[in-house]
């Protein structure tokens, strides 16, 4: 495993749509546990997505405390209500603000060996897994800030 460079707010990169995986393989199981190394060695890791270490793949790894998951070609598949946030983002470093997000959130994926996941998430792992999707749609946080937060 190894630690990748995180890409900042202002980089392009970031700002790009992410293309779908077609065959999850060794070389994707390899990114996705270098982002899952990176994410655990940054302060305030709770989510990476692909764009955020350079790469234009639908990839997320995220631990709100319930463990690890890895997610290739996530998607939103069913929501409901509303939750106010406060998110930050390992790209924007000292940046926080509120928003809102949906309080639950179903999202179907697939895990690292291609299978199947659905996966559901209240609370603070629905704001992740809707934080994360939108970095692979080239979305940010900071586009749906409603106010900033010292």
């Amino acid at each position: 495993m190894a630690l990748r460079q995180i890409r900042l707010f202002g980089d392009e990169i970031l700002r790009k749509k992410s293309r779908e995986v077609e065959v999850v393989d060794d070389k994707i199981r390899q990114i996705l546990n270098d982002m899952a190394e990176t994410m655990y060695n940054t302060e305030n890791g709770g989510g990476l997505a692909g764009p955020q270490v350079g790469i234009l793949k639908r990839l997320v790894v995220m631990d709100m405390g319930g463990g690890l998951i890895k997610l290739v070609n996530p998607k939103i598949i069913e929501q409901e209500g509303t939750q106010e946030v406060i998110e930050g983002c390992l790209s924007s470093p000292n940046t926080w603000g509120k928003l809102k997000r949906p309080a639950k959130v179903k999202v179907q994926a697939l895990n690292e060996n291609g299978e199947e996941i659905i996966l559901t998430g209240t609370g603070s792992l629905a704001k992740c897994f809707c934080h994360e999707i939108d970095h692979l749609e080239g979305i940010l946080f900071t586009d749906l800030v409603t106010e900033y937060i010292e």
